[in-house]
Order: structure tokens, then C-alpha cells, then sequence
């Protein structure tokens, strides 16, 4: 557990570019998810350096890829990214950085637990935060909102974390889904993939924006629509919950089209 820390960590023996050390399948995993970074910073849903987005590497190594700690999402690209295992050993660190280490807690918890989610991201924004503190949560009251009907995980603030036993709460209160709000804390949405993982977290940074608009607009009075309609909406949402349709492609693609037209460098 030595090497997860905010401290720099040696790569003195890496005297290859990692694009030439690693697998294709990894390096496309890199871009993608610096791609992700990059959008998130677009989008305005950082945290100065702190937060982070987390993929699973390809290939039977518990490895995952994560941001070093110290670098603002606009600066994170393919190459930078560290690579790191389920028990905390640092394995390729390009930057010699380290990782925030209470990253390292919420992620390790999800990737080890749970394989079939390739992908964890985690965001500290204003209404995400705001959301999160209300007894309630996220509220039924939009179509954004209502096509996370059931599929809303919570969990209990226990301070920074950086106690490993949190991941054992962490992870059951997660149980089988794969969006979760972390009270008085922020968002944290999983996917099959990368791309399935920011559709997610898209679609909940939205819902949070609308709630918080809605409920600061005077003393209007908000409506809930009935039973059977969120059952429906529920039941619709389906479609692209599982991650595994076409329209997640066809939504990252468009993002990839509006970052690229502020640079590529992301893919270096």
C-alpha cells in the first residue's frame, strides 16, 4: 500500500514511451478515457485536481488506469495516465505523481468487486454535491431524473475516504447497480465501458441541475408525476441502462466530435 499516495513514485527503469509498452487494447482504453477527462473538464464538473475517473485494463491483471494526482483533467492525456492493481502497487507511473490516495479506496472497491464494470467515474460538482444532501436525493420531477428510477445507489458519508474498510459498505450499498450518489459527497456512475459509464454520468449531472433549479425557483410548487408513469419511464430506460445499445455509441461519438474541435492532444 506504500506506493498509493500523492507522492511521487520512481519510474526510473521506463526509459520506453508507454504507447510502446503497452497492449493496443490498452492504449485504446487510454484514450478513451482521457477523452472522458477531457469532456468532464469541458463540461465544468471538476474539482481543481481532486476527483477521478478510473477503467479497468484489458487483459487478466488486476489493473486499473487512473489520474495523477496533481494534474487538472484538461492536462490528462493517454500517456500520463497511472496504472495501478487492486492491492495499491503503483505499476507504471509516467509522471511520477502517485495517485490520490482516497481514489484509490473508492475505485479499487468497485473494480475488485465488481468485474463486469469496466469503468468508474466520480465527480465533487456544486448540484451533484447538493443533491446529495438532501434527505430526498434525486428527485422524480424530470425525464432525466425518472430514467434512474430504481437505479439509484446511496451511501452514507464516513469522511475523506481513506479507510479501507469503507470498501466493504461502499460496495454493498452499490449491490448490483451501477450509478450511485455518495452523500454530502458527489456522483459516482459505472459502466460496461467508458463511453456507457459518462452517458450515465451525463444524463445524472443533468437530472442534479434540473433539481436544483427547479427547487430554488421561488415557492413553485413541483410535481411528481404518478405511479404508473415512472413504472413506464423505468421500464423505457431499460433501452440504454444496460449500456450494451447503440445509442452509447452514438452519444459518445457526438462528444468526441465537440472535444475534437477543441484539440486532440488528449490521444497522445
Amino acid at each position: 500500500m506504500s506506493n498509493v499516495s500523492a507522492l511521487p513514485v520512481s519510474n526510473e527503469s521506463l526509459d520506453t514511451s508507454v504507447r510502446d509498452r503497452v497492449s493496443a487494447e490498452e492504449w485504446e482504453v487510454r484514450v478513451t478515457l482521457a477523452a472522458a477527462y477531457r469532456l468532464a473538464a469541458l463540461k465544468r464538473w471538476t474539482d481543481h485536481i481532486y476527483t477521478h475517473f478510473s477503467a479497468r485494463v484489458p487483459g487478466p491483471e488486476e489493473h486499473f488506469l487512473i489520474n495523477a494526482f496533481g494534474l487538472l483533467f484538461d492536462e490528462i492525456s493517454a500517456s500520463n495516465l497511472v496504472k495501478v492493481d487492486i492491492d495499491g502497487t503503483i505499476v507504471d507511473d509516467p509522471t511520477g505523481l502517485g495517485i490520490n490516495y482516497a481514489g484509490y479506496v473508492i475505485h479499487s472497491a468497485i473494480h475488485a468487486a465488481r468485474p463486469d464494470l469496466k469503468a468508474v467515474l466520480h465527480t465533487h460538482t456544486r448540484d451533484g454535491i447538493a443533491v446529495s444532501a438532501q434527505k430526498g436525493g434525486l428527485l422524480p420531477i424530470s425525464q432525466h431524473s425518472l430514467s434512474f428510477s430504481g437505479r439509484v445507489a446511496y451511501h452514507g458519508y464516513e469522511g475523506v475516504a481513506l479507510d479501507l474498510d469503507e470498501r466493504e459498505r461502499l460496495v454493498a450499498d452499490l449491490g448490483d447497480k451501477s450509478v450511485m450518489i455518495l452523500r454530502n459527497h458527489g456522483l459516482l456512475t459505472a459502466g460496461v465501458s467508458v463511453e456507457h459509464a459518462f452517458q450515465q454520468l451525463h444524463r445524472l449531472e443533468y437530472a442534479c441541475n434540473i433539481q436544483i433549479a427547479a427547487q430554488t425557483a421561488g415557492n413553485a410548487e413541483l410535481i411528481f408525476p404518478p405511479a404508473e408513469v415512472v413504472a413506464k419511464v423505468e421500464e423505457q430506460a431499460k433501452v440504454f441502462s444496460s449500456g450494451t445499445g447503440p445509442g452509447v455509441q452514438r452519444h459518445w461519438n457526438a462528444l468526441i466530435r465537440e472535444l475534437d474541435r477543441h484539440g486532440t492532444d488528449y490521444k497522445d
